[in-house]
């Protein structure tokens, strides 16, 4: 069985012509067998595939190894896309699929998200970088205490930049709940950082 990493020594002939089409229409060239497409594909979306299991499983062996799992499922089963939502949406819900397996057979959920919101500043001061360090830190540690489930929608919502229907087709759950989620995990985090001492997220 070969590696779908290894499609990188597909020939270069068409590569131009895919990368200018659609996630939509190269899934089609997958699910007909062309290799150039699924090149294209991975190139396209490994990197997002990658960061999103990394912050569920926190090893990147683990997580590369989940990668290339992804993205042999879709070799095997671009066929059976059928366009309810986009192609990306499609690719974490897998992804999340491999993610909670792998952590199941580890026996725990600790699903740490680290560095889920980044809280921007230009020209900053030492001081000011003291403080945003240490603003990141306490972020982190608030995070951390959350529910998995409340850490996945911050997750999605926040650094995957998933509106409320994405989110409930990647974790397979309805928009309400989604919002409902939404709701008591942004106001436990906000209870969690005024008990730490930091009021805003604002940079």
């Amino acid at each position: 069985m070969h590696n779908v990493i290894a499609i990188n020594s597909a020939g270069r002939q068409g590569i131009a012509a895919a990368r200018a089409t659609s996630d939509e229409m190269l899934l089609e060239g997958i699910a007909g067998g062309n290799r150039t497409a699924m090149h294209t594909l991975y190139c396209r979306h490994n990197v997002r595939v990658y960061r999103f299991i990394f912050r569920m499983v926190r090893d990147s062996t683990v997580a590369e190894d989940l990668v290339s799992q992804v993205f042999l499922d879709v070799w095997r089963t671009a066929g059976q896309f059928e366009g309810r939502a986009q192609v990306s949406t499609w690719l974490l819900s897998i992804a999340r699929f491999k993610a909670l397996t792998a952590l199941r057979q580890r026996r725990h959920e600790d699903v740490d998200q680290d560095d889920v919101l980044e809280i921007a500043d230009d020209a900053e001061t030492p001081e000011q970088a003291l403080d945003r360090r240490r603003t990141s830190d306490i972020l982190r540690a608030c995070i951390e205490k959350l529910s998995p489930a409340h850490r996945e929608i911050i997750n999605l919502v926040y650094y995957h930049e998933k509106s409320v229907e994405e989110v409930g087709a990647i974790i397979g759950i309805p928009q309400s709940t989604v919002k409902t989620r939404m709701f008591y995990a942004r106001k436990q985090l906000a209870d969690l950082l005024r008990g730490a001492g930091v009021d805003s997220l604002a940079a």
